[in-house]
């Protein structure tokens, strides 16, 4: 199973808060500044990225999803040929139709398995491909992005890998979902049914590939990182605005027609397309809310400042109702007990049908702060970083109350600073 150890990295050492009066100004800053679980959450985040890009403790692989989350954090400990080195090795695993792997591994002895493939360009790899998702490669066009930005090196982008440039390839990803996941109907992306950002389907005991048995759908969190994929290539490919500029903003136009609920201003979980959904017929899902499809739709501008500010109320009030501990949850209230063929997803609130998970948390903070909501921000941040201290390092997801789940403190969990 796919799994989470991130690093998000807040740096509120740094930031100018836009608050009215300088005096509230220079409180929030003297707390932000004087707050153990931030410094020692910083602190801890950068030694144990140092252990390497793996996605943890129990998972050997680089994940793209991890990676495009933590490679600005990765810049302050590796130099930039290690980041751009593992930014290549993506590119030469990309599949003959253009897609893009979740991960890869060193390979190992002289077969491999049926759940992994393998490239001429890079040997010494292997790598798989959780296909019920449609992120990874809106994941590595953001992590491209990302890593030019931080180092200033826009070399990678004319780098020759087979018979493409870096900047051909990540052309090609973005055919791919237009080509091979995209609805005429409804002018969006799709995969599997899945819950909000997760991998796992409910109609299989693991989940993660498609197959006869899966229900085609739309959901905001593919779409919202599609869009934010986008605007970072035509940032760092200025002359393919002309393809990707009217396809960017009639995907942001049907995402707001398509899946936001004016009336109850929050996303719908899913459009179901030609097979319906999996679920009984009598589940009301538009009851549920999807957290991590909102954060990532904020980054996308799908969303005003007002209703950014519905959003965080709605996310608190229904932190509350579920009894968890920060907007890290993935989603309230969690699907019913026996939706999902994975014994994982079964109870509710376990992973991520209702699990908190930092990594989802950490990209709302970041939108707060972007948008200038940076005492809430300080605020919903406290829980996260107080359970580093509290747990002495990072952890894959947590419980309803708290506590500590899935892989730990070895890998990259999570972490905001």
């Amino acid at each position: 199973m796919k799994n989470y150890f991130l690093f998000i990295v807040f740096s509120f050492m740094t930031l100018s808060s836009p608050c009215s009066e300088k005096k509230e100004r220079s409180e929030l800053d003297k707390k932000i500044l004087e707050n153990q679980s931030i410094a020692y959450t910083k602190s801890k985040a950068l030694e144990i990225m140092k252990a390497g890009f793996n996605a943890g403790s129990g998972y050997h692989q680089v994940w793209i999803c991890d990676y495009n989350t933590f490679i600005e954090l990765a810049a302050k400990v590796y130099p930039p040929e290690e980041l751009k080195e593992n930014l290549l090795v993506f590119f030469r695993m990309q599949g003959d139709d253009g897609n893009i792997v979740d991960g890869f591994s060193p390979r190992e002895g002289k077969t491999v398995g049926p759940d992994f493939t393998t490239s001429d360009l890079a040997p010494q790899y292997k790598a798989h491909k959780n296909t019920v998702e449609t992120d990874q490669e809106s994941s590595l066009i953001q992590a491209v992005y990302k890593y030019v930005n931080v180092t200033g090196d826009n070399s990678i982008l004319r780098e020759k890998i087979g018979n493409k440039t870096v900047a051909e390839r990540m052309d090609w990803a973005m055919d791919f979902l237009m080509k091979h996941r995209f609805s005429e109907k409804y002018g969006l992306i799709c995969g599997a049914t899945t819950v909000d950002w997760g991998d796992v389907q409910p109609e299989h005991e693991l989940g993660v590939d498609l197959d006869k048995d899966t229900h085609p759908a739309i959901d905001i969190y593919d779409n919202a990182m599609f869009i934010v994929a986008l605007n970072d290539l035509i940032k760092i490919l200025p002359e393919t605005s002309g393809k990707w500029r009217p396809v960017c903003d009639n995907i942001a136009k049907n995402c707001r027609r398509e899946l936001w609920n004016k009336d109850k201003q929050k996303f719908i979980p899913h459009i179901y397309l030609e097979k319906g959904s999996p679920f009984p017929a009598d589940f009301d899902e538009n009851q549920i809310y999807y957290f991590g499809g909102t954060a990532i739709a904020i980054e996308a501008g799908l969303l005003n400042k007002k209703e950014i500010k519905v959003s965080l109320n709605e996310m608190i009030k229904r932190v509350k109702q579920a009894g968890a501990a920060s907007i890290g949850l993935t989603i309230y209230p969690p699907y019913p007990k026996g939706y999902f063929k994975n014994r994982i997803m079964n109870p509710e609130y376990s992973y991520q049908n209702g699990g908190d998970w930092t990594w989802f948390g950490g990209r709302m903070i970041q939108q707060l702060v972007k948008y200038g909501f940076v005492k809430e921000a300080y605020e919903q941040l406290l829980p996260m970083t107080e359970r580093v201290m509290k747990y002495k390092g990072f952890h894959e997801w947590y419980s309803r109350n708290n506590e500590p789940r899935g892989w730990g403190i070895q890998g990259v969990c999570g972490c905001v600073v």
